[in-house]
């Protein structure tokens, strides 16, 4: 390591910071959306698009941005982004109206990049025996915040108001966004070419109205026409995209990477695993503040609600690092397979038995560590089988997979629960173990062990 570059773990530390303030504001305001609903004075599904706007930015920022950190440089694409969510934040931090409530969340919505972009950071810093477990870590880190956010709105927004849900994670964006400024390396390692305009505007376009059709399905109907519509325009426009990809010389994501059998399994188990690790955030908090003179539910509060989370934002990011350990000792399959295990377990176990507190406990502790384990070697697995060079698109395309599966785990759970009923939520948490499981059973094709080489170690001095 040149002694000249900053300590990894300083360099680990400020992403880390990054990573869960991020975290929390995605998760901060789902819990909260009653409250903005009200306060702001309009309708519910309106107020749906704080959530969505901020969804659909992420999922077209994500990709593109880890392209542009690999073209230009990581670091200073992430101190770009870090600013861009710092302005967003303060926008929605200060607004009195709905529209400019779901502008601020529009423009947040750039900090999808910052994992993807933290991965390659990691790759390029440091020491190879010391990559598995830090891109383990930070990939907890995304788990561990959405847990902390949902505990966390229910005493922000009774004891201050919703605008603390913006304040309070501004002040560790701007901090991060200082830190990285001044103290994380640049590194030299790039892909040269120009920016694929056209492959941007096409992976924008099909994740526009994909997720616009996921997020309205529960409210225009599965089978309406504009939800069905939305679904083959986005079909159509996959076809196109992949189609031009593949004719560009210096294409935004390199579908051959894309066609790696490593990729694509996992993005495939990560799809799934997304489904069932969004669908609890909507139903577990939903169920257990149903009243429990209606035989269902406990009668939670939004603050005792986010309580019945906390052991699996405990589990993630307690086997975070252990999934890192073992992707170095065992191969990052094991720890994938084990956490696909766990995570169906989990919605197995709740699907069956939910009448007392102690097993939906039993549940969110077997679920966290399921997507600690997972969520860990996944990312790994994606690093390993790709070049250094394309490690910010390879695995911005893995979290917008994840975050594809977890828009539909959330909308069709909402939708099957509707009713409020104890046969609802049986189906719900069935459905959710069943997608879960099927991960498991695609998580056995993924390639077995591979050995990550860290540029860190190869880097001529400079």
């Amino acid at each position: 390591m040149d002694p000249k570059r900053a300590h990894f773990n300083l360099t680990f530390a400020i992403l880390a910071i990054s990573g869960i303030a991020f975290a929390l504001l995605q998760s901060l305001v789902a819990p909260a959306l009653r409250t903005i609903q009200t306060d702001l004075h309009t309708t519910t599904t309106t107020v749906a698009w704080v959530f969505t706007g901020y969804l659909l930015s992420a999922s077209v920022a994500t990709p593109i941005v880890g392209r542009l950190g690999d073209m230009f440089g990581k670091k200073r694409m992430l101190v770009v982004t870090l600013a861009i969510v710092a302005a967003g934040t303060l926008v929605a931090a200060l607004a009195t109206s709905i529209d400019v409530l779901i502008l601020g969340r529009v423009i947040q919505g750039a900090g999808g990049a910052i994992f993807p972009l933290a991965f390659a950071i990691i790759r390029d810093e440091f020491p190879s025996e010391r990559v598995p477990t830090g891109i383990a870590l930070i990939s907890a880190l995304l788990g561990v915040g959405g847990g902390l956010g949902i505990v966390l709105a229910g005493p922000i927004t009774q004891h201050l108001s919703y605008h603390w849900l913006f304040w309070l994670p501004l002040v560790p964006v701007v901090a991060a966004g200082v830190a990285a400024q001044l103290v994380i390396p640049e590194s030299p390692i790039r892909a040269p070419g120009r920016i694929d305009w056209a492959g941007a505007a096409l992976l924008t376009a099909w994740l526009v109205t994909l997720l616009v059709g996921v997020s309205e399905g529960p409210t225009w109907g599965w089978g309406s026409a504009r939800v069905l519509g939305l679904f083959a325009v986005s079909a159509v426009l996959v076809v196109l995209w992949v189609r031009v990809e593949d004719l560009i010389e210096a294409p935004l994501v390199d579908m051959r990477m894309m066609r790696l059998h490593a990729v694509w399994t996992t993005n495939l188990t990560g799809l799934l695993l997304g489904f069932g690790m969004y669908s609890s955030f909507v139903l577990i908090p939903e169920f257990v503040e149903l009243p429990a003179s209606g035989g269902v539910g406990f009668g939670a509060s939004v603050t005792q609600a986010g309580i019945f989370l906390l052991p699996a934002t405990l589990g993630m990011l307690l086997v975070g690092p252990l999934s890192g350990r073992l992707a170095r000792s065992l191969g990052a399959k094991v720890p994938l397979v084990a956490g696909c295990f766990l995570t169906a377990a989990s919605y197995t176990f709740v699907a069956a038995a939910h009448d007392a507190r102690w097993e939906i406990y039993v549940c969110t502790s077997l679920m966290g560590a399921g997507i600690g384990f997972a969520f860990g070697a996944m990312a790994n697995l994606i690093v390993a089988a790709v070049r250094a060079e394309e490690t910010g698109v390879a695995t911005g395309m893995n979290t917008i997979v994840r975050t594809i599966g977890g828009s539909l785990g959330s909308q069709i759970s909402a939708s099957v629960v509707a009713a409020s009923t104890d046969s609802a939520y049986t189906t719900a948490f069935a459905i959710a173990a069943a997608a879960v499981t099927v991960s498991f059973l695609v998580s056995f094709s993924v390639p077995g062990r591979a050995r990550l080489l860290s540029p860190a170690l190869v880097r001529s001095p400079s």
